[in-house]
């Protein structure tokens, strides 16, 4: 099969691999559609650790199981469309046992510490598959995974219908983060330097829009998420939280970054502090809100790559030009655009 391999950082190819032979409880997917994240475009340059290299990155994924391991529960057949969830966890630990998965001693993730799916077949557990209803697309399944993220921050953001949210960032994962908090009834405004964005934020429902953080520092909100990972972001960011409310870091930041905040907004008005980047027990849920409509994510896919220019969608992730890029390894003809406010784009 062809995969990308980052051999090392900042150095990404192409090349035949063997075909994944499924273990155990595994299935082999068909790579269909493989959304490109910030944390991909990290590990290939070198600033998401610790990873061993060489790795085929890729977590966002949909695709067909085309191979059944041994002991693979009855439900599963040949053909079965599925998202994957990519968190691995060995299930039997304490941590995992009392629903603390992200603090197994043996948690890894495929894209990360197991080859992903930047290639044409990977295998993965039976147990984090997800059956795709017939109506979703392969690239609505690959955004499975960043709606699953994006939903489990909003329910550990813990705020009630009627407050008020700043979203820093009209990323996908931003925008995302906006239509669940507005399925919440929540109160969205949302700030980001790209007219076209904010364009796309007022088209989901945004209440709010800005082009400056800072024209809204005077305001207070229940809750600020930060989508940027830019410390300087986040401190002005901080500042619009109310007493007692939360500031939720988002974002993926790069290694070595640091930010500074005030002691006293912790200390006299208990505002809390959160991180979340996670995927826990939210992908069925996550695949009926797309499914049934509720998340729209179609015009969230603004490019598709053939898997054999993977490094181009790696430098369009990363410059943030576009907003949520896809590889594509069979490269199928796209579906019609169904709501064109960022649009498809191919490449």
């Amino acid at each position: 099969m062809r995969a990308a391999i980052v051999s090392q950082p900042q150095s990404i190819s192409v090349r035949e691999l063997p075909d994944p032979e499924p273990s155990s409880g595994q299935v082999v997917v068909r790579v269909r559609a493989c959304g490109v994240c910030g944390i991909d475009a990290h590990l290939a340059d070198g600033e998401f650790l610790p990873v061993r290299y060489p790795i085929v990155p890729g977590h966002e994924f949909s695709g067909e199981i085309v191979e059944l391991g041994p002991d693979v529960p009855g439900q599963w057949q040949l053909g079965d469309r599925v998202a994957v969830d990519p968190i691995l966890s060995c299930g039997q630990c304490p941590k995992c046992c009392s629903g603390c998965a992200t603090e197994c001693e043996k948690r890894g993730a495929i894209g990360d510490s197991v080859n992903g799916a930047f290639a044409e077949y990977v295998a993965v557990p039976a147990a984090n598959c997800y059956q795709l209803p017939d109506r979703m697309t392969w690239e609505q399944g690959a955004m499975v995974e960043p709606t699953s993220r994006a939903l489990t921050a909003v329910r550990r953001l813990g705020i009630a219908a009627g407050q008020r949210a700043l979203v820093v960032g009209a990323s996908t994962t931003g925008l995302l983060l906006q239509q669940l908090l507005l399925l919440s009834g929540i109160t969205v405004t949302i700030v980001d330097r790209d007219a076209a964005r904010l364009d796309h934020a007022k088209y989901l429902g945004a209440h709010h829009v800005s082009a400056e953080l800072a024209d809204v520092t005077g305001e207070k909100f229940d809750a600020a998420i930060d989508c940027t990972g830019d410390p300087d972001v986040i401190e002005v960011a901080f500042e619009a939280v109310r007493a007692d409310g939360r500031l939720l870091m988002f974002g993926t930041p790069h290694a070595d970054a640091r930010c500074q905040l005030s002691r006293f907004p912790f200390y006299e008005e208990e505002v809390r502090l959160n991180g979340s980047m996670a995927v826990l027990d939210d992908f069925g849920v996550a695949t009926g809100l797309i499914a049934s409509g509720s998340v729209r994510t179609d015009s969230l896919l603004s490019h598709a790559f053939p898997l054999a220019r993977v490094g181009e969608a790696l430098m369009l992730t990363s410059s943030g030009a576009g907003a949520k890029v896809q590889v594509l390894p069979d490269f199928e003809v796209l579906g019609p655009v169904r709501s064109g406010v960022v649009g498809w784009s191919h490449v």
